[in-house]
Parts: structure tokens; sequence; C-alpha cells
């Protein structure tokens, strides 16, 4: 299988203009594959040479100005042209392909609850190539012109207004200038809620199972859509560039969403079957904000090359974020995005594989992929709120405007977007991008605080080379409540300083980065740091507190804070906590990371027997029914840290926990996996469960519960049924791989180690991309942290047959391994 080369792209790009394809897809072939026709009207600019892309089960036909194409030509992927001359021509394209298991292409699913099937599109990248045969490269926009023949009682969404023309046969309103791996194709027998906003048609679509749950949080969804198309219209002076707005919410979706112009892509577990949390309904939010903020930056101006693509996924994070709190009921999300999102850049950019957010060595299609991190996502949106706090928000709204103006339907680079900002401002935003997006790794400030006559001064120290700008807050204890942190005064600070900040009289707290408006470590002076050990709990604002949380996992990781001191912290300020974010956050790394891989094995039953007693003062102190979400954030935690299996076993029988919640289907499966990690179950249980619950998502709570199970023969299935077998689906072999590796059964895994090397290498070979990354995420033994572990990677990582989307994850993860072995051994790892 060849990759598209950034050189081949321009080339191509210099040599053609494509002017639109005309692309007609039958759905009613069969199970295994689809019948694939495409016309593709386009120019040369000379005589020369050229080809398309495509990745058939079969290619019957093709013709060139009506000339027949040798379909034997057809090699990696690629149909050669030749001998074309300047001016029109029309290439056509006969061809069956497959359906796809993995997400990518077209993808089939049938439901276990009704035998209902679906298919969608998931084009991103080269994926088109699955799909219909295209010159596939971003920057080679065209109109798409669609139809599609599905069966009886099936809908068709697309990028635009479908139609319905008898037989089967539906015909979507041809788009503007788009991408390849933009087009989008979502059929079935869904279930749809429509309405209209402002002239158009919107409409939010799941399969049928779902339905009674879609339609619960319907008015929800379509309020926030609403709210936030609302917004970008206050903000952006082009108006919404496609004639439709569908969101589907499709089963056994690899992504978040994608930002099919006109129809976004959504994976389904956003159509909540159980209760969730007010921060997860936050997330949902976030996520319709975020792929909505693409249908401008990205579809209507979209990348020219893939070493841009931080640009389109930067913009929609940080727009994403910042329109939720502006036009939705959730006004704090920022929380969530310190804890959470923030966390995952930091990570990403301390490893040997960060990269700047705006890489300069995307060589190929291959390379682009890998940047789909927390660095082209956090880091990228962290950037951009840095940049509108130094340029103002009036200055960098009117930046993308001059942006979307002058590219709209085109396609920009890195380049003409630093020159749309420069247009609006007198600041220098050359020299900012080249410190924030050309550069890798994360700054450190620490304060130093001088006194003098009884008046303090204060220096932000930097390790790191960029310039920042940020508010520090200065806290004193409050005189009425001892437990009480009071801010004195917020101040704005720009780093490096040209001279000591004065404070006054010194605070109990100086906290850097209060508001978390830039993106960089923070460390605590002595006085600062013993505050917090008392006070975390007593600050009055979430953010101020996930700033507190961040740093202090930070040093943990660099092994300047032993674990179990921030065990300690969290026992003694959770509890208290009344923040939805902020306690799942620490309670995800310290009942995760940090017990399962930075304390040694001996260490972890009292590691998660002080959590228990955390989640269990979160019960008590929830028992009023006020905090909801506080209480099933404790259920949910205290499922997963329980070492004995009495008090689980018991709510699975009753079918609730004393005082509430009721057990759903996902606090079911969840207490049924840890029970059998523990051995307190078997395969009649959680065939018993599965007949209770025969969804999708029962259908995954089942595998992940037998590969949990401590049974020889119980592993043996679940791993050939990963890599020996390749009939799972990406969904299925996830919940397989979650269920396998458990820290309570080292013993009964370790030979299976050694093997995950060897047959991973197979696996990502024959199933591709997805599957590679999957493997690399959720089937590596993050629990075996040894050096025997780290050598066997280390030589793993020299196999140059490795594909790259396996060497990356697999490279990141031997990083952790690594890391968690010097926090274990009290080294620094900064």
């Amino acid at each position: 299988m060849s990759v598209l080369t950034r050189d081949e792209a321009q080339l191509r790009a210099q040599f053609l203009d494509v002017h639109r394809y005309t692309v007609e897809l039958d759905l009613t072939t069969g199970d295994e594959t689809f019948d694939s026709r495409t016309a593709i009207r386009f120019t040369t600019r000379s005589d020369g040479d050229t080809f398309v892309e495509l990745k058939p089960a079969e290619l019957r036909s093709a013709t060139l100005d009506g000339q027949p194409l040798d379909p034997e030509s057809l090699s990696e992927d690629r149909l050669p042209l030749k001998n074309l001359t300047a001016g029109e021509h029309e290439l056509r394209v006969h061809a069956v392909m497959r359906y796809s298991r993995t997400g990518e292409g077209m993808h089939r699913f049938t439901d276990p609850s009704d035998g209902e099937t679906y298919v969608y599109t998931q084009m991103f990248m080269d994926d088109v190539q699955r799909v219909f045969a295209a010159f596939d490269q971003p920057d080679l926009k065209s109109v798409f012109d669609v139809s599609v023949k599905a069966p009886e009682g099936w809908t068709v969404l697309t990028n635009g207004v479908t139609e319905h023309r008898g037989d089967g046969v539906w015909h979507a309103a041809p788009t503007p200038l788009i991408s390849t791996y933009l087009v989008a194709v979502a059929a079935g027998p869904w279930h749809s809620v429509r309405t209209e906003h402002r002239g158009l048609p919107f409409g939010i679509h799941c399969r049928r199972s779902l339905a009674p749950h879609l339609d619960t949080d319907a008015d929800e969804i379509l309020d926030i859509t609403r709210a936030c198309f609302d917004r970008y219209h206050e903000k952006f002076e082009e108006p919404y560039p496609f004639d439709s707005y569908d969101q589907a919410f499709v089963p056994e979706f690899n992504a978040g969403a994608m930002e099919n112009p006109g129809l976004v892509t959504f994976r389904d577990d956003f159509v909540y079957r159980s209760a969730v949390t007010d921060t997860e309904r936050q997330t949902r939010a976030m996520v319709i904000a975020h792929e909505m903020a693409h249908m401008w930056f990205g579809d209507l101006v979209t990348l020219k090359w893939w070493d841009d693509i931080w640009l389109n996924e930067s913009f929609a994070e940080y727009m994403g974020y910042q329109t939720t709190a502006e036009a939705t009921r959730f006004t704090d999300p920022w929380t969530e995005f310190a804890v959470t999102r923030k966390a995952w850049g930091y990570d990403a950019d301390q490893r040997p594989t960060t990269h700047p957010v705006a890489p300069e060595n995307v060589d190929d299609t291959a390379s682009a992929l890998l940047n789909f991190d927390g660095i082209s996502y956090a880091k990228g949106a962290s950037a951009l709120r840095q940049l509108a706090a130094w340029l103002g928000e009036k200055d960098f709204l009117a930046g993308i405007n001059t942006h979307f103006k002058r590219h709209k339907f085109g396609n920009a680079t890195l380049a003409d977007f630093i020159d749309s900002l420069a247009s609006a401002t007198d600041r220098d935003v050359h020299a900012w991008a080249d410190s924030w997006l050309r550069t890798t790794g994360v700054d450190t400030l620490t304060p130093k605080i001088s006194s003098a006559d009884g008046a303090c001064t204060l220096t932000a120290e930097r390790a790191g080379s960029r310039p920042h700008r940020l508010s520090v807050g200065l806290y004193d204890h409050d005189v009425a409540d001892e437990g009480r942190l009071v801010l004195r005064e917020r101040l704005d600070l720009d780093v490096p300083q040209t001279a000591p900040q004065p404070i006054g009289k010194r605070p109990a707290l100086v906290l850097l980065n209060d508001g978390d408006i830039t993106y960089a470590k923070v460390r605590f002076d002595t006085t600062s740091f013993d505050t917090l050990r008392t006070g975390l709990s007593g600050l009055p604002d979430p953010l101020t507190r996930a700033v507190v949380w961040n740093a202090l996992r930070d040093a943990v990781r660099d092994g300047e804070l032993p674990p179990s001191a921030y065990l300690e912290t969290a026992r003694a300020h959770l509890p208290r906590e009344t923040d939805l974010a902020v306690a799942q956050g620490v309670l995800a790394f310290a009942a995760g990371q940090l017990t399962e891989q930075y304390l040694a094995p001996q260490d972890r039953p009292a590691a998660l027997t002080t959590l228990t007693s955390l989640c269990r003062d979160l019960l008590r102190r929830t028992e009023d029914g006020d905090h909801p979400g506080l209480r099933l954030i404790a259920v949910r935690h205290l499922i997963g840290v329980a070492a004995h299996p009495e008090t689980i076993a018991a709510w699975l029988a009753d079918g609730t926990v004393p005082g509430g919640p009721e057990l759903d289907p996902e606090l079911r499966w969840r207490i049924l996996a840890r029970l059998a990690v523990l051995g307190a179950t078997d395969e009649a249980a959680i065939d018993a469960e599965l007949a209770r619950d025969p969804s999708a998502t029962g259908q995954e709570g089942a595998a992940r519960c037998r590969a949990a199970l401590p049974d020889p023969e119980a592993k043996r299935a679940a791993w050939e049924a990963m890599y020996d077998r390749d009939d799972l689906s990406n969904y299925l072999f996830t919940a397989t791989a979650q269920g396998f590796w458990q820290p309570e059964q080292e013993e009964l895994v370790r030979a299976y180690v050694p093997r995950f090397y060897t047959d991973a290498v197979a696996l990502a070979a024959r199933r591709g991309p997805a599957i590679a990354v999957a493997a690399g995420r959720w089937c590596f033994p993050a629990h075996a942290v040894d050096t025997e572990t780290l050598r066997l990677g280390e030589d793993c990582l020299r196999d140059t047959e490795l594909t790259p989307a396996l060497r990356r994850t697999l490279a990141d993860r031997l990083d952790d391994l690594s890391r968690a072995l010097r926090v274990r051994g009290g080294e620094t790892t900064e």
C-alpha cells in the first residue's frame, strides 16, 4: 500500500484542477461489498502523467475520455493516467468496494438489539479511496454530486439535502467546493428528529434501538446546536456555508466526531443509555461546538497539506470550549479542559515523539496520521487561548474573519493564517508563532519570592523559551474560617519579566497561571506548598483547584512528589470537592496511572484501600441526593478500586447502590467486569447479563468481562480473538483488550507480555492504522512495569517492518513505562 507524499501532492496540484465528481454508490449488493461508480471531470494545465487513488475489492472497469484503461495497471492503490494532454478530461471508474469493520472507509454495523444494519463513511486522510476513486489530497477541492441506492426502509444522509427519487435511490444536492476527505454518507433505518433554524433544515439521527434515549435528550442537543450556531454567526462574518446541518450519532466510530460539512458524525456513545454526570453532558456540548467550528475552519477554509491539520483541530478545540462557555448552560468548561485535555497535552509534549504544534516535517499521509495527539488538540488550543489573551479577543476575531474572507472555499497554510492575524494587530504575530508553534516541550514556571522591610516581590523563573501572559493568584487564609483561602488579588504578569513584581505582604499561597491562560507546568514555593497541604479544598474557584491538582500531578510524574503524597492529598481534600471535572480527573489519575504504574506492586493494596475510603466518604456526603454527579463518580470509582467482591456483588444482586443510584446497564457491566477481575463471577453470569442487555454495548461488556476472567482458557480465547482472527470490529477488539491485562493477574498473563510485541506487529500490518492504534493503546501490557518489558519493547521498535501507526503508539507507551520505572526508583524525570 502506497502513501501520498507532500511532493507528489504539490506536483499533482500544479498539474491539474478537479471540477466535479459524480459518485453513485449501490448499497444493495450484499453484506460484504458495495458497488461504486465515479465520474471525475478535471483539467490538466500541461501534457503529462498522473494517477488517481482507489482501494477496491475489484476494479471492474475504468475509462479515460472514453478509452478503456487496463484494470491490471492498478498498483498499490494507484491507477495511472498516462499521456494526458493539456485540457479537459473525464475519468470513469466502476469498482466493487469492501465494507469496513474498523471504522475506516464505509463502515458496516448490524445492531444486535434488533438486527438492523447501518453504514456510514469515515473518509479522513486517505480513506475516501475505500469508497470511490479520487484525486485524494485536501487542496484539490471539487463539487461532489452523490447518489446512493439503499435498501427499502433506509434513509440516506449526505453533506447536503437529499431527495428520495424512488427505487431506493437517493440524490444529494451538489456540494460547494470541498475536499475529498470531507465527503460523507450515512445510510440505514435511522431514527431522526428534524427541525429548522434560521431557514436551514437541522436534524439529529441515531439507530432505532437508541431512539428513546435520543428523544430524551433531543431538546438539549438541538438547543445547544442552535445556541452555538447563533454564537458563531456573532463571531464570524462569513455565514454558514452549507445548505443543511445534520448530526448523526453512528456506531463503532473511532474518533469523538468528524466535521463533515453539513453531516457531522459522532460516536453514538453520546446518546446516553445510562446515567451520566453533568460534566459528560458538557463534553457532548463542547464536541457539538467543536465540530460546528470546523464548518468554517476546516471545511470553508481547508488546510493545503496535512502539516497544518493541527490548525484545524486547535482552532476547533479552542472555539469548542470558548463557545460552550459563552452560549450554553455549561459556563465553566475550561475547568474540564485544564484537568483532562491539558494533561493529555503535557504528557504528549514530554515524550520523545513530541513535535511542534505546527510541524514542518510531515512528508506523507502516514506521517500526518501520527500527529492526532494531545499536542495538536490540547497544546494547540492552549496556544490559541494564549494568543487570544495576548492580542485581545477583538483583534483575534478580526484576524480570523480576514482569514475566512481571503480563503473561503479554498485552501490555506499556517503562513496564510499568521498573515491574516497580523493584518489585525500591530503586535509581532510572526515572532509569537515562531516561539509557540515551531518549538517543542513544556516550559516550567517557578515562583521566587523575595522579602525586604516586610514587603515581598515575585519573580516567575522560567525553564523554557516561550513568552507567557498569565495571571498570578495571591491567596490569604480566611480569618473567619481556617480551612478557607481567599483571593487577595490576581495580577497580570508577562514572563519573562522586566523587573520583580511587588506583591505586598507575603501571601499564604502564590499560584502562577491562576486561571490557566498559558501552557506551562507550575511549581510552588515552600510556603505555598505547605498551605496547599491543608487548604487546597478551601480554594474558592474550581479552575484554580484544577491548576493546583495539575501541578501536583506533574510533580508526581516528574519524580518531585511521591505518589503516596498525592494520594494523601486526595484523601484529605477530594471528599470536599464540589466540581465534577476536578473530582473525576483526580480520581482517574490516582486510580489509574498512579496506582497501576507509579506505585510498586506491594504498595498497591494500601492505595486501593485509601481510594476506597475516599469514595465511601463521597458516598456519605452525597446521601441527601443533592449531588448526583459526584455520587455517580464515587460509585464508578469505588467499583473500579474494589479489592474484595462482597460489597459490589451485593449491589449487583440488589440492582441498586444503597441510597442510590439504581444500577443501569453501564453500572451493571462495570461491576461485572470488576467481579471478573477478582474471580468472583463466571461465564454463566456473563451470559445471563448479556441476555438481559443484548445491545452493542452489552456485547462489548461481555467481551471485556470474558477477557478479564482469571482463567487460562479465558485468556487464551481472548488472545486468539484479538490476534488470530480478524473478525472483531474495532469496538469489540478494544473491549477485549481492555479486559485482558489486569494488575491482579500478573502471574497469569506473564507469558503473554513477550507475545504482544510479535503478535501486535503482524496484526497492525494486516488490519491497518485504526486497529494498530487500538492495539498500541489498549493491548500494551502497561501493568508490567519492569526493565524486561521495556527491553522487549525497545527491541520491537528496531523492527523496520513496524507500521508507522503502531511504531508511534508503541514508542509513547514505552516512554510512559520508562517514566513509571523512574518514578518507582525515586528519580526525577524532567
